[in-house]
């Protein structure tokens, strides 16, 4: 049955709150005997327990020579006018001979601000959910965590009336977060978090679906190796976090990041499995690895990324082979050299052998040299020559055109 009045249950949510915050802002509700709260900025009148009514006290402040200005004494109380932080402090009052009537430590602060509240799901079973204040109050503050699940059916409500409403637990260990146990994956829930203080309180309700707020915890176990005889390849495995049930309906997706030590930008990779090769590292080179993972079918965020992991691919054997090479020419080369010791006579550097494969080089590239200007020159002069009889063809056979024209016709038969 639905109600008559449209928003009525939301209405009813917030003064249940709201009551059930106030029945708790109260004062003598914080166990502090001898204390009184006040606000800044407005006036704070001190009782003085025990005067006699009609007799004269006298009001002083410990630490003090005078009482803050402004200050007046009323009927036997003591109204301090628009009080600030400064003001407070211990205050005392005394009969005509001194004596001590009675003691009050006044301590100002502001009301509660409405607190920022986020919540999170490090596995589909569970969530918690962490707060802080938006104002600084100096005062003593506590916190009533709350939940309730939405959108109930009429079966669920008649079964059992408070099964979806119940605290979210806070832990003592964890100042400013609480959990709700057992929630349902596909369900959405109503948080209130209120905060109080002596002066009142103020509260936030939250409204929060599962898969929104699905954040996995960074995979553990992250080992990075090289592969033997693969210069350009390390080999990568990982492990679900811990928090994470293994359900095969509920599994996780991996991203994996890595780069050389010496350089800045990441390369990505994505899988599903548990395991990945590195194909394109840099062979000598130390690499740092991380991975994060996330829901398979990609609700709620990426976990944040694990610690790093490093390793350096095996070098390439030619590499290898050809520096420890030009280690070894090196080395020989340093040991043939003469000692550093001043020597009279002079010292010739020069090799025939030397000097004679020079010589014969020189003589080779000349060589072709000038054979390659031979061939060049004789294919010039072959095609002027081709050219010049093929102008010559044409006017020849004018020349005999010409004389047998000029012959008289019984000549020519």
């Amino acid at each position: 049955m639905r109600s008559p009045i449209p928003g009525l249950g939301r209405v009813m949510v917030f003064l249940a709150a709201a009551l059930a915050s106030a029945s708790l802002a109260v004062p003598e509700g914080w166990g502090e005997e001898g204390v009184q709260y006040g606000q800044v900025g407005t006036d704070v009148t001190l009782s003085c327990t025990g005067a006699h009514a009609g007799l004269p006290v006298q009001w002083r402040r410990a630490g003090a020579a005078a009482l803050p200005e402004g200050s007046a004494i009323q009927q036997g109380a003591l109204v301090l006018p628009r009080a600030s932080l400064a003001t407070a402090g211990t205050y005392s009052c005394h009969d005509e001979d001194s004596g001590l009537l009675h003691a009050v430590s006044l301590r100002l602060g502001y009301l509660p601000g409405v607190p920022f509240v986020s919540c999170r799901a490090s596995d589909y079973e569970n969530f918690s959910c962490s707060w802080t204040s938006s104002v600084e109050t100096f005062l003593p503050t506590r916190y009533i965590t709350t939940y309730r699940k939405k959108s109930l059916t009429g079966e669920e409500k008649r079964r059992n009336k408070n099964r979806h409403v119940g605290p979210c637990l806070q832990d003592l260990s964890r100042p400013g977060t609480c959990t709700v146990h057992g929630s349902e994956f596909w369900s959405s829930y109503r948080l209130n978090i209120t905060e109080v203080n002596p002066l009142g309180s103020s509260f936030r309700l939250l409204d929060v679906t599962m898969q929104a707020i699905i954040k996995p915890d960074p995979p553990e176990g992250l080992v990075v190796e090289p592969i033997p005889l693969a210069p350009r390849r390390l080999l990568v495995s990982w492990k679900y976090p811990s928090s994470w049930p293994k359900e095969p309906h509920f599994q996780l997706r991996f991203r994996l990041q890595y780069r050389p030590i010496i350089h800045r930008s990441w390369s990505v990779v994505e899988t599903v499995n548990l395991s990945e090769v590195i194909t394109d590292a840099f062979a000598g080179l130390e690499h740092v690895v991380q991975v994060s993972a996330k829901d398979f079918l990609d609700a709620g965020n990426w976990s944040e990324w694990s610690a790093e992991a490093r390793a350096t691919p095996v070098r390439d054997p030619a590499t290898m082979a050809s520096e420890e090479t030009t280690t070894n020419a090196s080395l020989e080369s340093l040991a043939e050299e003469p000692s550093q010791a001043p020597n009279p006579e002079p010292i010739n550097r020069s090799d025939p052998l030397e000097k004679m494969a020079i010589l014969v080089s020189l003589g080779i590239f000349a060589f072709f040299i000038l054979a390659a200007v031979l061939v060049v020159t004789i294919l010039i002069w072959l095609r002027v020559r081709k050219h010049s009889k093929d102008e010559t063809k044409p006017h020849n056979f004018l020349v005999a055109a010409t004389h047998l024209k000029a012959l008289p016709k019984a000549q020519i038969l």
